[in-house]
């Protein structure tokens, strides 16, 4: 699943005529980077939530050749990350799925992903060093255990591998974020993660977007 119904309130007024995911960086839109690594990856089928200027989004892909069946899971307004994808699991089953937040860029191998196993875990989250705008990071991790406390703290990258049930507490239709069902998950011994050192880039804000655009000017 790919989150893509974000409002992009820090990226206005960019994003008042356009949806955050479409937002180009070196070029070519958010949307598109993270849809050719999927389809490089070997995944097939991707389900998109949609909401602010949803439309945009829909036409960009049916426009384009990824290789990939897209589904999309409509939102009359956004309804958060658990919201969106309780709203989505008619789409997505009862097994567990990959989730890759549509706001930020990775260079994420996936493949690993698509094949990992939860086992008695309801998900397994990749971590990332703290970002300067995130010092304190989400959750600790130690020796493959997400937690919530500890002094080894990392920043959540927006990839997962989720089981529906994370979100069973959520009814279709309404807003909820995604972070009180992850801790709650945690504090039960519930999360696998791991560390990811690679390029990886938060693009919520017009500086993290020129940041990104540096990057990758001075890694060509």
């Amino acid at each position: 699943m790919l989150l893509a119904a974000g409002r992009g309130e820090r990226l206005r007024p960019l994003t008042d005529r356009m949806p955050k995911p479409l937002v180009p960086v070196a070029g070519k839109p958010l949307l598109a980077w993270h849809l050719e690594r999927l389809a490089a990856s070997g995944c097939r089928e991707v389900v998109a939530n949609v909401s602010h200027l949803g439309e945009q989004i829909v036409k960009y892909v049916e426009n384009s050749s990824f290789d990939l069946h897209v589904a999309f899971s409509r939102e009359a307004e956004p309804l958060e990350t658990a919201g969106g994808i309780a709203q989505a699991l008619p789409f997505l089953g009862r097994e567990p799925f990959l989730l890759v937040n549509g706001d930020i860029y990775c260079e994420i191998d996936f493949r690993p992903f698509l094949a990992h196993r939860l086992g008695k875990n309801i998900a397994h989250l990749v971590l990332v060093p703290n970002p300067p705008h995130r010092t304190n990071g989400d959750f600790s991790l130690e020796a493959g255990a997400i937690g919530n406390e500890g002094a080894a703290r990392y920043t959540y990258a927006g990839v997962a591998v989720m089981s529906p049930t994370l979100v069973e507490p959520v009814k279709r239709g309404d807003k909820a974020p995604l972070a009180p069902l992850l801790r709650a998950a945690a504090a039960k011994g519930l999360i696998s993660g791991e560390l990811f050192t690679g390029l990886w880039q938060d693009v919520g804000t017009a500086q993290r977007l020129a940041e990104l655009e540096m990057k990758l000017h001075e890694s060509r």
